[in-house]
């Protein structure tokens, strides 16, 4: 059995009421309180008599029973927390708070979840049982571990007898109506470090009794790029941003220290253990050359989103349901963005795909809104997944 998007269309106009009142009032990391309330509300309203709230400090995990008999329990994922940008959309629903918006379309995916809720919740056309997951804190933690790492960590996986699990969000640039999703990597690991370089302070007049730290950063920024260009297979993906550099206050003062920071993305295992051996080998050699020293610092935040393999066909199935197999691409491009749903992926198999947002600003940009007309496309591919991975 499936459905084409015509038949989610009723449930659109309410699905964008609810998008852009969440648009208007953003959330961050874990701080989601009214969303988690808003969405507990509405899941009440559909007839969801099992909704637990408070699962790492604001998720929720609500249970729909099929009524085709006994039968697993499948996850389905959306993120609920904004960033920390001031918005230039203009837009009527633009954000009521200043330097917080939804720049990341999580707006669109709990809206796109609830109105999956709602629909299944009135036809239970499935066997076993779905666990909708709304999740804070996906862009970060606050300075913890993010939410579907702490999710995971609360034992959802096992508290609710979930067997697989599935992501979605949107994708600006790829066309409303299409979907993107591949086997194996679909989005690298992010990891973060920080370097200190230290030298030895003077005035900037007279360098040669100063060892200068920050021309020894700058020699270290650019070493770093030679393990990405050199030292690393060209065919495998590795990418060390430098994003973070602090020196001396004043113009002519040569500093002490200075302090720089980043990230690497990676899609394989061996490459993240490559980074963290090699980039402070590489920073410590260029110091010593100068006569200064170097802290090293390295922090494995997300792992890598690993699509499976039975799920991948799954969510191709159920898309290709929806739109026809022509609009779903399944060699979609890999992204070097990161997504916490990768632990969710590594507590249970599952798959992630993407959900065409249409032409606009991409992700994290002020001028980014979600496409309310990629709602009905959202909602109906969740259904057909239920209705495909536990058909009754």
């Amino acid at each position: 059995m499936h459905h084409n998007v015509e038949r989610f269309r009723s449930l659109q106009s309410e699905t964008i009421s609810w998008r852009r009142y969440l648009h208007q009032n953003p959330e961050l990391d874990y701080r989601v309180h009214n969303t988690a309330a808003f969405v507990a509300e509405k899941l009440a309203s559909f007839g969801i008599n099992h909704i637990e709230t408070g699962i790492a400090e604001t998720g929720i995990v609500a249970l729909i029973q099929g009524e085709g008999g006994e039968g697993p329990t499948i996850g389905l994922r959306a993120d609920m927390d904004a960033l920390p940008i001031l918005e230039a959309t203009n837009k009527p629903w633009s954000s009521t708070t200043p330097g917080k918006m939804h720049a990341c379309g999580h707006d669109g995916h709990t809206a796109m979840l609830l109105g999956a809720a709602k629909y299944l919740a009135s036809t239970r056309k499935f066997k076993g049982t779905v666990a909708l997951i709304f999740q804070p804190a996906e862009e970060d933690g606050g300075g913890d571990k993010l939410g579907a790492q702490k999710m995971v960590e609360a034992g959802i996986m096992e508290r609710f007898g979930i067997s697989r699990v599935f992501g979605m969000h949107n994708a600006p640039g790829m066309d409303v109506g299409k979907f993107g999703i591949c086997h194996g990597p679909i989005m690298a690991a992010q990891d973060d470090f920080e370097i200190s370089v230290k030298g030895k302070g003077g005035h900037a007049a007279k360098p040669h009794q100063a060892i200068d730290p920050v021309v020894i950063a700058a020699q270290i920024i650019i070493g770093l790029q030679t393990l990405v260009s050199r030292r690393t297979n060209p065919i495998e993906s590795l990418v060390i941003s430098v994003t973070k550099l602090r020196a001396a206050q004043a113009n002519n003062i040569i500093p002490d220290t200075v302090e720089m920071g980043g990230t690497v993305r990676t899609l394989v295992p061996a490459l993240r253990d490559f980074a963290e051996e090699q980039m402070p080998v590489t920073a410590q050699g260029i110091a010593a050359a100068y006569g200064a020293d170097i802290e090293f610092s390295y922090r494995r935040y997300v792992p890598v989103t690993l699509n499976h393999a039975e799920e991948t066909e799954l969510a191709i199935r159920a898309a290709g349901r929806l739109v026809g197999p022509g609009a779903v691409n399944n060699k979609q491009a890999v992204s070097m963005g990161a997504e916490d749903f990768a632990y969710m992926l590594e507590a249970r198999p599952g798959a992630y795909i993407f959900v065409g947002n249409g032409p606009g600003a991409g992700v994290h940009h002020p001028a980014y809104d979600f496409n309310d007309e990629a709602l009905p496309y959202g909602i109906g591919y969740w259904v057909n997944l239920v209705e495909t991975a536990l058909a009754a």
